[in-house]
């Protein structure tokens, strides 16, 4: 819960803004649409970082729940959706008239946040150990609030639900293959 209620405020101070939507949340702004959809897609990032430094994290304390195979899976499955979503930042951009360069450059920034926030989260569980299982819930009830807030909505607009369901089961069935298989 704490992770969704990270997440939650900082929804509510970061001004940002949503591909589907014409005015930004948050505080109030004058800042560019290119700018709030940039940070709408790096306050998403965060709980991806955290939740790969976790895992890294553990499996380099040695638990036996934790292996450095299924951290790898994690990331795996990460990296697959840092691609679309990274399109998904870079296409608008460039459709206001930016640059090709600056657009592949702000969609690749934005993941920026996640390698900071994976430091942040191997560091935190190797040096004070008691906080794993703390920090694993973090990241999931920051990730939960990443998906039922913002993915599935934006998923299930524009007559794309049944497709969006799809991609949705197909994407969990790759992660749970992913965790079985290297995990």
């Amino acid at each position: 819960m704490v992770g969704g209620i990270f997440l939650s405020i900082l929804d509510k101070i970061i001004p940002h803004l949503h591909l589907d939507q014409q005015t930004a949340e948050g505080v109030p702004t004058q800042l560019s649409s290119t700018t709030l959809l940039f940070l709408a897609i790096t306050i998403h990032n965060i709980p991806e970082g955290l939740s790969v430094g976790v895992a890294f994290g553990a499996a380099g304390m040695g638990l036996s729940s934790a292996t450095l195979a299924s951290a790898l899976s994690l990331t795996l499955g990460i990296a697959l959706q840092n691609f679309p979503e990274g399109a998904a930042l870079a296409m608008p951009i460039r459709a206001n008239g930016k640059s090709n360069r600056y657009a592949f450059n702000l969609g690749q920034a934005s993941a920026l946040v996640e390698i900071v926030a994976a430091i942040i989260g191997a560091w935190l569980v190797t040096e004070i150990t008691v906080i794993l299982p703390y920090a694993l819930a973090f990241a999931a009830g920051a990730m939960i609030f990443v998906c039922v807030e913002e993915l599935i909505p934006e998923s299930q607009s524009n007559g794309n639900e049944d497709l969006a369901t799809l991609a949705l089961i197909i994407g969990f069935a790759l992660m749970m293959t992913l965790d079985v298989a290297l995990g």
